[in-house]
């Protein structure tokens, strides 16, 4: 069992940055690759990166390629998600979470766990 909280959304002004964290509880964590998923309002909910097990590997969505970056702390079960250069499409709740796979995917179905989301508001 993993559980999964998000932290670090607020508001910031387009051009800016912020910095998500997806902590984990539970002694498997490093078993397990995450991913990032957001849900502006009125649409459906949409991959925006991922990490391996390891760390070794990361994807991304084209939309936040060259601007995002996830990377993971295994000793501190943490994998974060820096965001710069935001703009208002990137307006959206964030969620992490979980699958027991070393390679993660894009298909929100496939995963196992997640947290219970954080706002992101970029204003123009």
């Amino acid at each position: 069992q993993v559980q999964l909280v998000e932290s670090g959304g607020g508001l910031v002004q387009a051009g800016g940055s912020l910095r998500l964290s997806c902590t984990a509880s539970g002694r498997t964590f490093s078993s397990y690759a995450v991913g990032w998923f957001r849900q502006a309002p009125g649409k459906e909910r949409k991959f925006v990166a991922a990490i391996s097990w390891s760390g070794g590997s990361t994807y991304y969505a084209d939309s936040v390629k060259g601007r995002f970056t996830i990377s993971r702390d295994n000793a501190k079960k943490r994998v974060s998600l820096q965001m710069n250069s935001l703009k208002p499409e990137d307006t959206a709740v964030y969620y992490c979470a979980a699958i027991r796979r070393t390679i993660p995917g894009a298909d929100e179905h496939d995963y196992d766990y997640w947290g219970q989301g954080t706002q992101v508001t970029v204003s123009s």
